[in-house]
């Protein structure tokens, strides 16, 4: 199968635009990520058709809910043209989380690149920023993953959130050598842990509100929520306790 690569739409995401702390929850249309094949050719474009087709009908109708006859029609091919690319269904439901999985392992993914720029674990603002652009970008291929959870009990995601730890290990060794992250860390907190954590949570608060479109889901706007969220990350959530004075006679 040829590999292809995502572009976001015209309206995407752009720097200065959509960001936490402005109205949210924009049209679906503008956050359409369309595929370009890397060569043009007529088998190529077919392909991208059905999996821009399929990706719109399993995101919006789910999998069972979709059939092959109606991602043909969506994509302007045969029945005949979507089976010559795919063997069947669910190989093309798999090829297009795969297309997810690849966007998250990529450098120039917006949360890898806060990553490598050094934006864990001072500047947490930027990976919160880091979320917004992904799940404005990609936010079809994200439900999916519910559609999966629903309709497979999860049976695609699992290799992935299994080997997930030793992906962050891996960017961890290679942009944080040595004991430089433990270095800036509580004695008790472990850096993929804690890098872990502080994704799952702004990717998550960001999916309710993109995919959802519950805003103020903290009770807050956004910018003030992410702030507050990103405090208790650096700091915990508890008073720090405070000095025992020291008793009359004591060294």
């Amino acid at each position: 199968m040829t590999r292809t690569e995502a572009m976001p739409a015209e309206e995407s995401f752009q720097e200065g635009q959509g960001r936490f702390g402005e109205n949210p929850a924009p049209k679906p249309k503008s956050q359409v990520v369309r595929l370009k094949p890397a060569k043009v050719n007529r088998a190529q474009l077919s392909q991208v058709a059905i999996l821009e087709a399929a990706l719109q009908l399993f995101s919006t109708q789910g999998y069972h809910g979709t059939s092959i006859r109606e991602i043909a029609a969506e994509a302007g091919v045969s029945t005949g043209n979507v089976y010559h690319h795919f063997p069947d269904k669910e190989t093309l439901f798999k090829s297009l989380l795969d297309q997810y999985w690849d966007y998250v392992g990529d450098p120039s993914a917006p949360f890898n690149k806060a990553l490598a720029e050094g934006a864990f674990p001072f500047d947490l603002e930027k990976l919160a920023q880091a979320a917004e652009q992904s799940a404005r970008t990609y936010r079809r291929h994200m439900n999916l993953i519910y559609v999966d959870v629903v309709e497979f009990q999860g049976t695609h995601l699992r290799k992935y959130f299994s080997e997930m730890p030793d992906r962050f290990h891996a960017m961890l060794s290679k942009h944080y050598p040595g004991d430089l992250l433990k270095e800036s860390l509580a004695p008790e907190c472990t850096p993929k842990t804690a890098v872990m954590l502080a994704c799952r949570v702004f990717l998550q608060y960001f999916a309710v509100e993109i995919l959802f479109g519950v805003t103020g889901q903290f009770g807050l706007d956004t910018a003030t929520s992410i702030a507050e969220t990103a405090n208790i990350l650096r700091y915990g959530m508890l008073r720090p306790a405070e000095p025992t004075a020291l008793k009359v006679g004591s060294r």
